[in-house]
């Protein structure tokens, strides 16, 4: 199953609604204000989880009239954020892969921590991504293959999230073989695919794998 959690961040509204229309999608979570997003533009979300202190009381009212959203009410005093929330709920529904819309923005806090959360989805084999206008975000701790023609940006950045990691980069501009990264250095900032296909060939540890296309 697919899920979409559309959380509290900056939101393109083209670019989000066409996600939303994504074939495909199973169901959608919205994480708290992520529901103020759907409100002002007509879509009604399966669930709508949060302690609700930053959505408006008219998106979450109009909603509970409507009567088609089963919603979650968090305490405000808890161990984890709603977004965390809405991708363990979504994993124990069934969800294999998670797409979380509107999980970037200006709160860098909020942004690490939603970059953190991609692990769960290794944790529990889901596959979970943040994107956004510019950016797909993902964490692997197995191979991943890239297409160049299906690639979301042109630039592809490599974050050790381990101490002991390996990995070998093949078909990019900058290739490297059986190597470990420094959990604190650039080097594997702006890659660039320059086959057909690249390969990110994981042998241990954990990385983010950012595509960019600015």
């Amino acid at each position: 199953m697919r899920y979409l959690i559309v959380c509290g961040g900056k939101i393109d509204k083209e670019f989000g609604l066409n996600e939303i229309k994504t074939d495909g999608i199973d169901a959608i979570i919205a994480a708290d204000s992520g529901m103020d997003f759907l409100y002002e533009n007509g879509v009604t979300p399966d669930i709508i989880v949060g302690d609700f202190d930053s959505a408006t009381t008219k998106a979450l009212e109009f909603f509970e009239r409507k009567g088609q959203t089963e919603i979650h009410r968090l305490n405000p005093i808890k161990d984890d954020t709603d977004t965390e929330y809405a991708i363990r709920l979504a994993i124990r529904e069934g969800a294999r892969s998670i797409v979380m819309l509107g999980a970037t923005g200006s709160r860098i806090d909020h942004v690490l921590g939603n970059i953190s959360l991609l692990g769960i989805g290794l944790e529990s084999k889901a596959d979970i991504s943040i994107i956004d206008t510019n950016n797909r975000i993902r964490m692997a701790d197995k191979p991943v293959t890239i297409e160049k023609s299906a690639q979301y940006g042109r630039f592809v950045s490599l974050i050790a999230v381990t101490d002991d990691n390996e990995v070998s980069l093949r078909g990019f501009k900058y290739p490297v073989t059986d190597y470990s990264f420094d959990r604190f250095t650039s080097l594997g900032i702006s890659n660039e695919i320059i086959d057909d296909h690249a390969v990110i060939d994981i042998h241990r540890g954990k990385f983010i794998i950012i595509e960019s296309k600015d």
